[in-house]
């Protein structure tokens, strides 16, 4: 068993390696962090995968403490929401879906929400040319506000956080386990 685990860590780190991160446009005014990595699954899956946002995304990083509490609805202002114990948070609206392509929301996350910036966050899949049983993920997330939001300081930290969501999402879909 051990054995077995050890073996799963070392295929996510190797894996881990294929993450390309960028973090780019970076202003008092705003930034743009870009991630690319290619996962182990078909459009199809990933697809799937990706609207059980509650599956992957990490606890630590949701108002409740709690990813399970976090729903999505797959449609045009369909609303990605936490929910708990009477109280909810908007965290996007989705603005442009495209099953097996293309998923896009308005969304000013976590500390971005109450310093009056905007967000589009894009998750966009791409089939693999070399083998049907792979599919390229970029998620762009491109954030603006006023000069006075520090968005310079935050940026790393949403880079981070956006960087860590990528790998949960492929360790979710690959191996059914987001951790």
């Amino acid at each position: 068993m051990r054995g077995r685990s050890l073996a799963i860590a070392l295929l996510l780190l190797l894996s881990a390696a294929q993450v390309r991160a960028e973090t780019s446009g970076l202003t008092q005014t705003g930034f743009t962090v870009t991630f690319t990595r290619e996962v182990g699954a078909t459009p199809e899956k990933l697809w799937d995968a990706l609207l059980q946002i509650g599956n992957w995304w990490s606890s630590s990083h949701t108002w409740s403490g709690k990813a399970s509490n976090m729903s999505l609805e797959p449609r045009a202002n369909g609303c990605w929401c936490e929910s708990w114990d009477g109280a909810s948070v908007q965290h996007g609206n989705v603005v442009w879906i495209q099953p097996n392509r293309v998923l896009r929301f308005y969304a000013g996350l976590g500390p971005l929400q109450d310093r009056a910036t905007t967000g589009v966050l894009t998750f966009a899949l791409g089939a693999s040319k070399e083998n049907k049983d792979k599919t390229t993920l970029k998620l762009t997330y491109r954030v603006a506000g006023p000069a006075d939001a520090g968005l310079q300081e935050v940026a790393p930290a949403v880079d981070k956080v956006m960087g860590e969501q990528v790998k949960r999402l492929a360790a979710y879909v690959e191996t059914g386990k987001a951790e």
